[in-house]
């Protein structure tokens, strides 16, 4: 089965406001486009011709707003998540009947990742997760709220979290999920409820016998926008990188 794309809309964006309070976050502009288009169109460039996007806050105005940025040839689905406010592996566990039948690409709306991100990402990969890390992250909105990994010399992820003291690269916060995933989502959440966040999840099936795999990116352009200040350095790096592919 093709690989599928799922893309995670569903949050209030509450640590960008005021710019939050009318507009969504996958919708605020970035280079006059919209923050979700640049995982969406990663995604496209890598094959991928179905994309499920989550969403929770203000889902009509998100559904309405990207009419017009579907890439050609990708096919978007609109999942509704209930729980938005709760944590993100709860949106990807609303995923399920979109994405339950084979493997499958998750990303972050608020995550600028350049075409060759996702391309790297698309081989073929037998463990029920893999991960893309960058060893050589330096940009400020790359490391001011990262998460840190430690992975081990064959490329397995032992330790993930924003509060390891030993580590030796970041999550960029794109993924790829055998369908297997599901059933763990569906144990952890039956622990831990709405709160279940994705690194917590990574970690458990860190410390199974099947492992996590990592797939390092360096070299090519990702970063997350959390704040304003993350939105500006953005742009400064998108205006100053002309030849990026973004």
């Amino acid at each position: 089965m093709p690989m599928q794309g799922v893309i995670l809309a569903a949050g209030d964006g509450g640590r960008l406001r005021p710019f939050t309070y009318r507009t969504p976050k996958p919708l605020i502009q970035l280079r006059d486009r919209p923050l979700i288009w640049y995982p969406l169109s990663a995604m496209a460039e890598a094959g991928i011709r179905e994309v499920g996007i989550v969403v929770g806050y203000r889902a009509e105005q998100i559904m309405e707003g990207l009419v017009d940025w579907a890439p050609d040839g990708v096919r978007l689905e609109f999942i509704h998540n209930p729980e938005f406010e709760g944590g993100n592996a709860v949106s990807v566990r609303a995923a399920r009947d979109f994405a339950g039948g084979g493997p499958f690409m998750l990303a972050m709306s608020d995550h600028i990742i350049e075409p060759g991100v996702a391309v790297r990402l698309t081989g073929e990969c037998e463990h029920p997760a893999m991960l893309g890390v960058d060893s050589a992250a330096s940009m400020e909105s790359q490391l001011s709220d990262a998460t840190k990994v430690l992975v081990d010399g064959d490329g397995f992820l032992r330790r993930i979290g924003k509060g390891l003291r030993r580590w030796n690269a970041v999550d960029i916060g794109v993924f790829v999920f055998q369908p297997s995933i599901f059933a763990t989502l569906d144990l952890l959440y039956a622990r831990e409820g709405a709160a279940l966040e994705l690194s917590r999840v990574m970690q458990h099936l860190a410390n199974e016998p099947c492992g996590v795999t990592t797939r390092d990116i360096e070299g090519l352009f990702w970063t997350d926008i959390d704040t304003l200040a993350d939105f500006k350095s953005a742009y400064d790096h998108l205006n100053s990188a002309a030849d990026l592919p973004v």
